[in-house]
């Protein structure tokens, strides 16, 4: 059997927490306020999202009990392996692998709509042509590769560097977001009363608040990149759970913070009747100055900053463990022999990505609300898989957990599909997420047969390791040898 390839264990707790709290910020915090106080009024996002915050935090149960237990690069992939196997492995990691890399492109893309907003000449040098109303220029395309190519070589030059930067990233968002709320909430022109009506009254407070709850599981989708990253803990993986909820939280305040922010500038319903190119800028410079916009400024570089590193992470460690499969290449599986980073993965990611800024930011926009989908499946997958795991004799709670975790993914997924949803995927989405099932399938059918031929124990040792390997011998794994001699039947059929 060819050894597997390991990587370093080097990430400390305070890293990973920043990690997945930046990860599941990005830039959105910073930018979106204005857009969905217009759906639910100041109050109502900020009752959703915390809403939202705690039904993830009921998912995250889960993940926390898998990470701990199988703490490998992989995370969901790994999961539904051991839960449903190979062939469910299989499609839950095709649809994370390209919320992963999108989300980085997505957040690439972020620089250019802060340039449009600061420096609009800057983006607007050497016209090429027009995608979904959105003009594509040279230096838009210069600035998203020279971002990506940056923090492409801090990934590959180790978990140490990237965790370092991600936290003090991560640190400067915190403390400005922070400021930003304090000032709003002292300056002599802000009110309170800026803040009523709390919901949007045309459609009131309830439904208001379950706008909100319907897509704040999606923003906070990054605090799974723990279990990613679960492989380079240099502590015990029984505290990935507690760092989970702590980022989650975290998450949850600077939401809630900016929007609050937003609201107590100006009358709400006035500055989203204006349809401001950006809303929560605008109240913050007419207060504070240029030197509130700098502080703005920063701190959303900071969310596309992090975005763009914590979701590399990721995709790259999600593409070596599928690597490791064997139902991508093995190219994926090579790590620096100086850095131990999976240098492949981190490549290959980034260079995906240097094709996304030459088709505009709405067509990538497309593509990223189908990736939703990859979400709640990863979301399902996980619950369901803790859920087989844990025993109703000794875990009956943690049990309930994972199952009401598996509805609540399920719910969330269903709100991406059912007709009047505010969550409903529109229809370039829905095509996007057709065709790249289409290139799964054919995909499989070039690899699955060699996929499906790796025996079982042969397959667990390339995923796991041969020590976490050992520990499928327990009841709670009886479901795979069933399975595997059904899967094998069926393979041979």
């Amino acid at each position: 059997m060819e050894k597997r390839t390991e990587l370093s264990k080097a990430l400390k707790p305070h890293w990973v927490v920043a990690i997945a709290f930046g990860s599941a910020i990005g830039w959105g915090a910073f930018v979106l306020p204005t857009d969905w106080m217009g759906q639910a009024g100041p109050i109502g996002v900020i009752l959703g999202i915390l809403i939202g915050a705690l039904l993830v935090m009921v998912i995250a149960v889960s993940y926390g009990y898998m990470v701990e237990k199988f703490p490998v690069s992989g995370g969901e992939f790994v999961f539904t392996y051991l839960g449903f196997g190979r062939i469910h492995a299989y499609i839950c990691g095709w649809f994370v692998t390209l919320s992963y890399v999108t989300s980085v492109a997505l957040n690439a893309s972020a620089i250019i709509v802060l340039f449009k907003f600061l420096y609009p000449q800057v983006v607007e040098i050497g016209y090429m042509y027009t995608i979904a109303g959105w003009d594509v220029y040279i230096s838009q395309i210069v600035i998203a590769t020279a971002a990506l190519v940056i923090f492409g070589i801090a990934n590959i030059r180790g978990i140490s560097l990237t965790g370092r930067m991600q936290f003090i990233f991560s640190a400067v968002l915190f403390i400005l977001a922070i400021t930003i709320g304090a000032g709003m909430t002292f300056h002599p022109d802000t009110a309170f009363a800026n803040l009523r009506p709390a919901f949007n009254m045309e459609i009131g407070g309830l439904s208001s608040i379950l706008v909100i709850v319907a897509t704040a599981p999606f923003l906070y989708s990054g605090f799974n990149n723990i279990a990613q990253s679960s492989e380079e803990f240099n502590f015990s993986s029984k505290r990935a759970f507690k760092l989970m909820i702590l980022a989650l939280g975290a998450g949850g305040i600077v939401y809630s913070v900016m929007v609050y922010a937003t609201a107590m500038a100006t009358p709400w319903q006035g500055l989203v009747a204006g349809t401001p190119a950006w809303g929560t800028g605008n109240v913050v410079k007419s207060l504070f100055g240029n030197l509130g916009m700098t502080i703005l400024t920063v701190a959303l570089c900071m969310g596309i900053f992090t975005g763009i590193n914590g979701f590399l992470v990721s995709s790259s460690r999600m593409l070596l463990a599928m690597g490791r499969a064997r139902i991508l290449p093995q190219a994926f599986t090579k790590i620096h022999p100086k850095y131990r980073t999976p240098y492949v993965g981190i490549i290959t990611a980034v260079v995906v990505c240097f094709i996304t800024p030459w088709f505009g930011r709405p067509a990538l926009l497309w593509i990223v609300d189908m990736t939703a989908t990859g979400v709640a499946i990863a979301y399902l997958y996980t619950c369901a898989s803790a859920y087989r795991f844990f025993d109703w004799k000794v875990s009956a709670f943690r049990k309930i957990i994972s199952l009401s975790g598996a509805v609540i993914s399920l719910i969330f997924l269903g709100l991406l599909f059912i007709p009047g949803s505010p969550a409903l995927l529109a229809m370039p989405s829905l095509i996007a997420m057709i065709v790249w099932i289409l290139i799964g399938a054919v995909f499989y059918m070039l690899n699955g047969k060699q996929y499906n031929a790796i025996p079982k124990e042969e397959l667990d040792v390339f995923i796991l390791g041969e020590e976490l390997s050992k520990t499928l011998t327990n009841d709670n794994f009886r479901h795979r040898n069933a399975e595997e001699v059904q899967g094998q039947t069926s393979t041979q059929v």
